[in-house]
Order: C-alpha cells, then structure tokens, then sequence
C-alpha cells in the first residue's frame, strides 16, 4: 500500500498560464516547496485552454474552473484535504475552491490577487497597462513578442530573465492559447465576485509592493475584509514566485509554523527579506 503524503499542495497559475510557468530545476518554486516540506506532494493541474489542457475550451466563469479542478484531482485518484498555493486568476479560483468546498481545503496561500468587491477595476488592473494589452489583442505578434511583454509586465527582473523568456516562448509555441480562451479566462477573471466572508480555512495573502500590473492595495483591501495575515515583498513583480521563489517559501514555512490556524484572526504583517 503506497504511503499517504504528508501534505499534498495544488498549485494554480494565472491568466493564460500553465504549469510551466512554475518553472523547473532545483531554483524554482516547486523543488524549493518540495525541500521545505519533506513528503509532501506537488500537483500543477492546468485550468482548461491552457498548457496540456489548451485544446480545451476554458470556462467563463472562476466557478466553472473550480469544477473543472475538482474534477482533474478525482481523475487522478488525488484525494484531499489539499493546501491551494496559487497567484492572480489562479487565486480567485483557489478562494472560490475554498468556498464550495471548505472540506477540500486545508489552507490557501493566495499571491498577487485581486477580486470584487473588495477593489475597483483601476487598481485590480493598473490602466498605464490598458494599451499595452488592448494593442496584443488586437494585432498580430509573435509568440517571443507576446511572451516578452508579459515578463516585462509581470517581472521586476525581466533584464536578467533570458532564460525566462525562452523558456516562455517555447512553452506557447508547445501550447498555443486560443484567443478565444484568453477572452473566456479574462471574462471570468471580470466578473468574479468574492464572497464577503472569508472562507473556513487558514488563508494566508502574500503580495508584492512594486506589483506594476495589479495595484497592492488589493491584498490589502482582501486581508482586511477576510482577517487574514498578509506578507510584503518589497522589490518583486506580479510574478512573486519567479522573482523571488525562495521567499515565497520561507513565508509559507513560517506561516505553517506559526499560523496553523488563522481564520478569524486579524493580522497584517510587514515583511522584508
């Protein structure tokens, strides 16, 4: 009979994201978690229209991505309780998760999120970055110009992320996401409403100050309204878990050490490195 895990953790990316852009090799987030946390067990599902599952047609709705999630664990014969550590579009589906199906759930790490009605469309999507993105969206570019504006949006690093970049640019030439997918994902990222009530599991919020797509401010206005810990990175991106994966880690250590239950207690914390 094969061993239970210690834990086993669900990780969820964002916006046309897949499981590669965890990254790979003993630097990145997955191994780092996997060192930190002896025996436990490392999921990277795909939502729908995105990495192995691009062929399918992603759900309009967070609700509908939730579903499909469950449903991906119970194929593979991955049973819960899980810990959700997920970032942006990812997070509200992991929040949503938690609200369904708090039984499922023993904890969520939510990154760079944002949600109504908790935040005002102009600081859940920076407006400097409107004209950027309407301008992809409406005309052709390659896969490297694409994968290029991204990292440049989404990392405080992209001069020193080379690598980064073809990496990226490979895995969207692997697994094109249909334009119609990318609309449905943003859809659903729109008009996702949070409840106004945290959700029964340990929650903890990590966000980065110098976020230049998403506004800070709502981690804070989510911590706020949910009672829930918040940690500050000081330089990173929007992509938390690639400009700085190993202090990602080191917060959820510490919030597994120290916080093993944090619903329902206020606490919004300062971090540095």
């Amino acid at each position: 009979m094969n061993q239970a895990p210690a834990s086993t953790w669900v990780l969820l990316r964002g916006l046309t994201r897949e499981a590669a852009h965890w990254g790979e090799g003993p630097n990145a987030l997955p191994d780092l978690l996997r060192q930190a946390l002896p025996g436990a067990a490392i999921h990277r599902p795909d939502l729908p229209g995105n990495g192995r599952l691009h062929g399918l047609r992603s759900p309009a709705t967070v609700q509908g991505m939730v579903a499909a999630c469950r449903a991906e664990m119970a194929r593979q014969g991955i049973r819960p309780p899980f810990h959700l550590l997920a970032m942006s579009l990812g997070a509200m589906v992991a929040a949503e998760w938690a609200h369904q199906a708090p039984h499922e759930v023993a904890g969520c790490v939510l990154i760079n999120t944002s949600v109504r009605p908790f935040s005002p469309v102009h600081h859940r999507l920076r407006p400097r970055n409107w004209p950027t993105l309407l301008r992809h969206g409406l005309w052709p570019a390659t896969p490297r110009e694409r994968e290029a504006t991204v990292l440049h949006l989404t990392s405080n690093l992209a001069q020193q992320r080379s690598e980064v970049l073809d990496r990226w640019v490979a895995v969207r030439r692997e697994h094109p996401v249909r334009s119609v997918n990318a609309l449905r994902q943003l859809l659903a990222a729109a008009r996702y409403r949070a409840p106004r009530l945290a959700p029964p599991v340990a929650l903890l919020l990590l966000a980065s100050t110098h976020d230049r797509l998403v506004d800070s401010r709502c981690s804070l206005a989510m911590a706020q309204a949910w009672h829930c810990p918040l940690q500050w990175h000081p330089t990173a991106g929007h992509d938390l878990p690639l400009d700085d994966p190993a202090w990602v880690v080191r917060q959820v250590q510490e919030w597994l050490g120290s916080h093993p239950r944090t619903v329902g207690k206020p606490e919004t914390q300062v971090s540095n490195f």
